[in-house]
């Protein structure tokens, strides 16, 4: 296919042709899971995302929220130079 190869798909079975479904499967493109529907769903998908976060990179977002407040305070709600 190539690296400009662009799909799109709604994940929508009426709207996958046997071609669209067999390229899919040849080229081991999985496809994308649906999103949460229910709040029960959402706390899920949110743990199992938390879960999957290395220990560090949660401790270090926590250490910076302090800054990131005093920044966004600094500029009003503006823009933060990052």
């Amino acid at each position: 296919m190539g690296l400009q190869f662009l799909s799109m798909d709604d994940n929508a079975p009426c709207h996958r042709t046997v071609a669209a479904e067999q390229l899919l499967e040849s080229e081991d493109i999985e496809p994308r899971t649906l999103p949460p529907v229910t709040i029960r769903e959402l706390r899920l998908a949110l743990q199992d995302e938390w879960a999957a976060m290395p220990q560090q990179l949660i401790d270090t977002l926590i250490l910076s929220m302090g800054r990131r407040c005093e920044t966004c305070l600094a500029v009003r709600g503006d823009h933060i130079p990052y």
